[in-house]
C-alpha cells in the first residue's frame, strides 16, 4: 500500500478505507490532524508518539478494544474522538490525566460503566461526550472541569448527579436525558450560562425550585413521570398526636417554658415549618403534604415545582390541624396540650 499523502493543512484523512492495521505516514512529526475513523484498526502501535504536532485524532468505528498510553504522550492533542468502540474502564490509560491541552473529548457509544476520572483532571476541557455507555455514577471530582461548556452524559445509567455539577459554570449545553433520574441538585441554580438542558426519558417527578433561576433556550423533558406519577404516589400520612399538639401550640400561640416542658419538646417545637400557602397559618412538623405547583420558567414553560403543604386540604382551605373542638377555650386547649406533650 503506498503511503497517505496530507493535504496542504496537514491533514491525513483515511476514514473509510478499509485499513486493518495502522498505516505508515510520511513526516508524522508535522500532522496536525489524522482521520482513522470507520477501519479495522484494533490498536493504536507506539509509532503514534511519532505525531508531536498532531493536534486533532479521530479513531471511531475501529472495533478497538485498548488505548494505548503511548497516545499519552502528544502533548499538543486537543481533539480526542473514539466513538463507538469497545472500550471498557481498564482499556483507558491513567496517563490521560497528563494531557493538559485536551480540549474536546468524546468517547461516546463504548462499554464504561464508570466516569473516567482521568478527566476529570483537565482544566482546559470545554467538551465531553460520554453518551450512550453505561455509566453509573459521576464523581465529586466533575467540579474540577470548570473549563467545560458541553457534557453529554445521555444514554448511561445514572440515578444522581452530584452536587458539584453547580461548579461547572461555564456549562451551555448539558445532556442527561435517557438515564434513570430522580432527582436534581438544586446546585442547578449556579448554571447561569445553560441555554441547553435535556432531561427526557428519565424518571423524574419534579424539578428542583432553584431551575426557575436559568435562561434556558431548550429544555427537554418528555417522557418523564412528572405530576402524573406524583400524584397517583402521594400518600399522606395523618399527624401522630405529638404534632397535632405541636400544631395547635404554634398556630395558636399557646405559651410555655422550660419548666413546663422538657428541653426535647421544645427542641422539637422549634423545629416547626410554614406552610407555604399563603392563604394558611399553619405549621408542620414531619408530616406533610407534597404539593406541585407549576410556574412559569423563561416565559416559554410551565413546569411542576416541589413545595410542602401542611394538609391535603390545604389547597382549597386555611387548614389549621387541631384535636380541639371549636368550643374549647384557648385555656382548655393549652392543657390538654401540655397533657399531651408531657404523657
Amino acid at each position: 500500500m503506498a503511503k497517505p499523502k496530507m493535504d496542504e493543512g496537514k491533514v491525513v484523512n483515511l476514514s473509510m478505507s478499509n485499513l486493518d492495521i495502522f498505516p505508515d505516514v510520511e513526516q508524522a512529526d508535522i500532522v496536525s490532524e489524522l482521520l482513522l475513523q470507520n477501519n479495522r484498526i484494533t490498536i493504536l502501535p507506539r509509532c503514534i508518539c511519532d505525531f508531536q504536532n498532531l493536534t486533532t485524532l479521530n479513531i471511531s468505528n475501529n472495533g478497538m478494544t485498548y488505548l494505548s498510553p503511548e497516545l499519552c504522550r502528544l502533548t499538543k492533542l486537543k481533539t480526542l474522538v473514539a466513538r463507538n468502540n469497545y472500550f471498557e474502564n481498564v482499556s483507558l490509560p491513567k496517563e490521560l490525566a497528563l494531557m493538559q491541552s485536551l480540549e474536546v473529548v468524546n468517547l461516546s457509544g463504548n462499554q464504561l460503566t464508570e466516569f473516567p476520572k482521568q478527566l476529570t483532571h483537565l482544566p482546559f476541557l470545554r467538551a465531553l461526550f460520554l453518551g450512550a455507555n453505561s455509566i453509573k455514577s459521576v464523581p465529586s471530582s466533575i467540579g474540577n472541569l470548570t473549563s467545560l461548556e458541553i457534557l453529554y452524559l445521555g444514554g448511561n445509567c445514572l440515578q444522581q448527579i452530584p452536587f458539584e455539577i453547580g461548579l461547572l459554570t461555564s456549562l451551555v449545553s448539558l445532556i442527561l436525558a435517557d438515564n434513570r433520574l430522580k432527582s436534581l441538585p438544586p446546585t442547578f441554580a449556579n448554571l447561569q450560562h445553560l441555554e441547553s438542558l435535556n432531561l427526557h426519558n428519565n424518571q423524574l417527578s419534579i424539578l428542583p425550585p432553584e431551575i426557575v433561576t436559568l435562561n434556558l433556550v431548550e429544555l427537554s423533558l418528555r417522557n418523564n413521570p412528572l405530576v402524573v406519577r406524583f400524584v397517583q404516589d402521594l400518600v399522606f400520612e395523618p399527624p401522630s398526636l405529638l404534632e397535632l399538639a405541636g400544631r395547635v401550640i404554634k398556630v395558636r400561640n399557646v405559651g410555655y417554658s422550660a419548666s413546663e416542658l422538657p428541653q426535647s419538646l421544645i427542641q422539637y417545637l422549634d423545629t416547626a415549618q410554614r406552610c407555604v400557602n399563603p392563604k394558611c397559618k399553619g405549621v408542620y412538623f414531619t408530616s406533610r403534604v407534597k404539593h406541585v405547583k407549576f410556574v412559569d420558567f423563561c416565559g416559554k414553560y410551565h413546569i411542576p415545582l416541589q413545595e410542602y403543604l401542611c394538609s391535603p386540604t390545604c389547597t382549597d382551605y386555611p387548614a389549621i390541624c387541631s384535636s380541639s373542638s371549636e368550643d374549647e377555650s384557648e385555656e382548655e386547649v393549652g392543657v390538654k396540650i401540655k397533657k399531651v406533650l408531657l404523657g
